[in-house]
C-alpha cells in the first residue's frame, strides 16, 4: 500500500470510529423525533465522493421554537385575537371582490366560520378564508376578544409537526407501544395535556400520546368557499341528479354510502345512537339555510369535516362501509335523530351541548 492509500485508509478509519462512538448518542436523542436513518446508510452513502457535496436536495428541517407547550397555545390565542375575524350571522355571509355592495360577490363565509384579516377601511375588512379572499362588511363580523370566544366555542385545537417525523404511543412514556408516525405535513387533533411532556391526540379514532417537545399548535375553524368551488360543486350535483333521472337512483345510493363512510370516520366506534346522531348532523345541515342543500355538498364543504379533507371518507368509501354504519345513515336521512337538530359536534370536553358517548352535539 503506498503512502497516498495509507493516508486515505486512516481518514476512513477516524471516520468509522467517530460513527460509531456517537451512534449511540444519535440514536437516544432521536428516540421520538424521526429523521435521516444513519444506522441504516451504507459506507459509500457516508463517505462517498458525494456525501459532502451532495446535488440531491434533502427536506429542510423546520426551525425549533424555544417556547415550552404553555407559551405555544398562548401564542397561538394571541395571534388569534390580532389577526382573527369570525362570521356574526345566521346563514351565510357574503364575500365581495371590493369593499362595496355594489362589488362582484366572490364566496361565502358561513356561520360559525372565520378568516384571517388582511386589511381593514371604511367600515369592511378584507380576510382570508379557505380558498376565499375577498371583503366583507365589519357590522356582520366579530373581532378581538369576541372572535376568540367564539372561535373556542365552534373550533378546536390542531397539533402540527416541529420535526419531520414524530412516534404516536399507545401510552404517555418512551417504552409504550407505538400505534404509527405523524409525518411533517400531518395534523391531527388535539385533546388534552397528560403530563409534563406528553400530549393526548386524535390518531385514527384512537388516543395517542406525542412528547410535546416536538410539536405545535394551532386552532382550526369551519372556512368559508369561493364561488368559483361552489358553482363546481353545484355543476357536479346538477349533472348527477341528471343521470339518476334516467331510471337510476345511484346518486341516492352514493350519497347514502358517504354518509356511512363519515360516520365512520367520525363514530365508527360509537354506539349506534351515536352513529345516528353524526348522520342526524349532517342532515339538519342539509335541511337548513346555513348551510348547502344536498349530503356531498355539506361533507365536501370546505373546512367541515377534518376527515372529508384529509381524504379519509374517500378511502373507507371505495373500500368498505360497515353494515352499522350504513343502518345509521340511512336511519339519518329517514329523519331519524338522536341529538334534536344538532348542526355540530366535537370530542366531549369543555363545550357545553348534548353529550353522547364521547362526542358532544349541539
Amino acid at each position: 500500500m503506498n503512502r497516498r492509500n495509507r493516508l486515505l485508509a486512516a481518514v476512513a478509519g477516524f471516520f468509522i470510529s467517530l460513527y460509531f462512538l456517537t451512534a449511540g448518542e444519535i440514536t437516544v436523542q432521536a428516540s421520538e423525533r424521526e429523521g435521516y436513518d444513519f444506522l441504516s446508510a451504507g459506507a459509500a452513502e457516508i463517505f462517498g465522493s458525494g456525501a459532502f457535496n451532495s446535488e440531491t436536495p434533502r427536506k429542510e428541517q423546520p426551525e425549533q421554537t424555544e417556547l415550552n407547550l404553555d407559551q405555544k397555545f398562548e401564542a397561538e390565542k394571541e395571534r388569534m385575537e390580532q389577526e382573527l375575524t369570525m362570521a356574526n350571522v345566521q346563514d351565510a355571509l357574503n364575500i365581495r371582490a371590493k369593499a362595496s355592495e355594489d362589488s362582484e360577490k366572490v364566496g361565502l363565509l358561513y356561520k360559525d366560520c372565520g378568516g384571517t384579516i388582511l386589511e381593514r377601511k371604511d367600515g369592511w375588512t378584507k380576510l382570508k378564508s379557505g380558498n376565499v379572499i375577498g371583503w366583507a362588511k365589519d357590522e356582520y363580523l366579530l373581532f378581538g376578544e369576541e372572535a376568540k370566544e367564539m372561535a373556542e366555542d365552534v373550533g378546536n385545537w390542531i397539533v402540527t409537526l416541529d420535526s419531520e417525523a414524530v412516534r404516536v404511543r399507545m401510552q404517555p412514556n418512551e417504552e409504550s407501544d407505538v400505534y404509527g408516525f405523524l409525518a411533517y405535513e400531518d395534523s391531527v387533533e388535539f385533546i388534552d395535556t397528560v403530563t409534563d411532556g406528553w400530549i393526548s391526540v386524535d390518531y385514527n379514532d384512537e388516543v395517542g400520546y406525542v412528547a410535546s417537545e416536538y410539536i405545535n399548535v394551532r386552532f382550526h375553524i369551519d372556512e368559508g368557499e369561493s364561488m368559483e368551488v361552489i358553482r363546481a360543486r353545484e355543476k357536479e350535483e346538477a349533472e348527477k341528479k341528471r343521470k339518476a333521472n334516467r331510471g337510476a337512483v345511484a346518486a341516492d345510493a352514493d350519497e347514502l354510502r358517504l354518509l356511512g363512510a363519515l360516520i365512520y370516520c367520525e363514530a365508527g366506534n360509537q354506539s349506534y345512537d351515536g352513529m345516528v346522531g353524526v348522520g342526524a348532523v349532517v342532515m339538519n345541515r342539509v335541511k337548513s339555510g346555513a348551510y348547502p342543500n344536498t349530503i356531498h355538498s355539506v361533507i365536501y364543504a370546505s373546512g367541515q369535516f377534518t376527515p372529508a379533507m384529509t381524504g379519509k371518507v374517500a378511502r373507507v368509501y371505495e373500500s368498505s362501509v360497515p353494515d352499522a354504519c350504513m343502518q345509521a345513515a340511512q336511519a339519518a336521512i329517514n329523519g331519524e335523530t338522536t341529538v334534536g337538530g344538532a348542526t355540530h359536534f366535537r370530542r366531549a370536553g369543555k363545550r357545553e351541548g348534548f353529550v353522547l358517548g364521547d362526542h358532544v352535539f349541539w
